[in-house]
């Protein structure tokens, strides 16, 4: 599968000094504060879900990382080249007294667009497709209602929503240098993002909604 340049470009801007810098942007909150729970979402490149999600109040904690494939310990390339199976996606650890599973999943919704099946915007692959993985039976039933109710409301115009519902099993943490990558390369994150038309795309899909419950700012 072809990466989309801009994103290759701006990766190998940071390669050379990932290494360096592992140590200093942690991937792991320090205090969580009562009992957390875990969502996790494919939505494309997880540079983008994980800095969505970051600005939710009640979020912990966000890893980007890669889960629903074949094997074991996979790495970028092999993800991104489609021979793993596995999805980029974002685990998220956050306060259910702050913010619930259901509201997590609406914003998810309204943060990527459900009706493409080949990808998320310019990147394209069953790698970038989108996908709600349910850690446990209840998260199942909570996303289920919640597609039902995105598909019964009409708002996407009869188009078919293609983001299945999924149950979790292992999900691998990606390499140092994805972890918090809009901190770590704010003006390149900027460009990818810019250059890939997910911030268009979402408002031409879903108008003042876009981007709902989350700080864009």
């Amino acid at each position: 599968m072809n990466v989309f340049n801009h994103r290759g470009a701006a990766l190998a801007l940071v390669l050379g000094v990932a290494l360096m810098f592992s140590q200093m942007v942690p991937t792991a909150a320090q205090d969580k504060p009562g009992a957390s729970a875990v969502a996790i979402f494919a939505g494309g490149c997880f540079w983008c879900v994980e800095s969505d999600f970051d600005s939710v109040p009640g979020v912990l904690d966000t890893i980007s990382g890669y889960t629903g494939g074949r094997v074991k310990n996979p790495t970028y390339a092999q993800v991104t080249a489609g021979a793993s199976g596995h999805r980029e996606a974002v685990k998220i650890t956050f306060d259910p007294k702050q913010v619930s599973y259901t509201t997590l999943v609406d914003i998810f919704w309204h943060s990527v667009d459900p009706t493409d099946g080949g990808g998320q915007f310019c990147d394209r692959g069953q790698s970038y497709t989108s996908a709600i993985f349910a850690t446990n039976p209840a998260q199942r039933q909570l996303a289920m209602a919640s597609k039902a109710k995105l598909i019964k409301s009409g708002v996407l115009k009869k188009r078919k929503v293609r983001t299945p519902v999924l149950t979790a099993g292992p999900f691998y943490a990606a390499e140092d240098y994805h972890q918090n990558y809009y901190k770590r390369s704010p003006l390149q994150y900027k460009f990818y993002r810019y250059r890939c038309g997910r911030d268009a795309r979402l408002k031409a899909l879903w108008g003042a909604d876009a981007m709902r419950g989350i700080d864009t700012h």
